[in-house]
């Protein structure tokens, strides 16, 4: 490519603005009378942490639902890396490339590890028998978490031997593992001590740094401070707000989720 035709193309990318690796437009879902989503609309940048936050019942779990492919929306749009999309089920979404960490990881306790990163996509042999090739998943197993930086004593551990923190990392490794688009956690250390929740977010960095894109839905405000790059505001259904993350502040997270005004934030009554 010439200086010129370089510099044509440099213009053109940010003229058309950030890739968008999650577009979603007017959703709306309905059950029977009762609006759970009324014309969501949110944008997740490749490469970016970007946080939804809103009070229980706001609607975070549906629209997770939905882009998981557990539920279908009433109206609306989805798009995923700039191409619309329909998911009928979790399967038509994790071949889009969505993969979703729950808070309770799905994982196998008696399993090793690497039976774990594996469980549901076992690598096997072809014939009538579909043997599985367990020396090929493992060694598959020890090239993904190492290259994702995620140090555990031995992949033949049983999942149950692991600390809390190693589990999420085990859990987190298998959402990305298999070439993610999008990773969509839901409340990912919420039941961590300190030590093993500042373990996991710093994996999230790390993974965010190597170009991984995430969505993550927590009610840690401390926590979507340290790692989002943008905010979703989410309040009966709705879209209230939307702020890079350097730009707001837990005061102005809480006065958009309880409709107050940022000053009333921690006033007394009496005040």
């Amino acid at each position: 490519m010439t200086p010129a035709a370089s510099t044509a193309y440099d213009a053109a990318v940010s003229a058309a603005g950030p890739r968008k690796m999650l577009d979603v437009r007017n959703v709306r879902k309905h059950f029977g009378p009762v609006v759970a989503l009324d014309g969501v609309s949110i944008s997740v940048e490749a490469g970016k942490v970007a946080a939804i936050v809103g009070d229980n019942g706001a609607g975070k779990s549906t629209l997770v639902k939905i882009l998981t492919g557990v539920h279908q929306p009433t109206s609306g749009e989805i798009a995923f890396d700039g191409q619309p999309v329909v998911m009928h089920d979790p399967d038509e979404a994790r071949r889009v490339g969505v993969e979703t960490l729950f808070q309770d990881l799905a994982l196998v306790d008696d399993l090793t590890i690497w039976q774990n990163l594996f469980l549901g996509r076992e690598l096997t042999w072809g014939g009538p028998l579909r043997l599985t090739r367990k020396r090929a998943m493992a060694e598959r197993a020890r090239e993904m978490l190492s290259g994702l930086q995620i140090n555990i004593p031995s992949i033949e551990a049983r999942v149950r031997r692991l600390s809390g923190g190693q589990r999420q990392a085990v859990a987190i490794s298998r959402a990305v593992g298999w070439n993610a688009k999008l990773t969509i956690m839901d409340e990912p250390t919420a039941a961590l001590g300190v030590k093993e929740r500042t373990e996991v977010e710093n994996l999230i960095e790390r993974l965010r740094d190597q170009g991984r894109t995430f969505l993550l839905i927590s009610h840690n405000f401390d926590q979507v401070m340290r790692l989002s790059n943008e905010i979703w505001i989410m309040r009966n259904g709705r879209v209230v707000g939307h702020r890079r993350t350097a730009e707001t502040s837990g005061d102005e997270l809480v006065a958009l989720i309880t409709g107050a005004k940022p000053a009333e934030i921690g006033r007394k009554p009496s005040d």
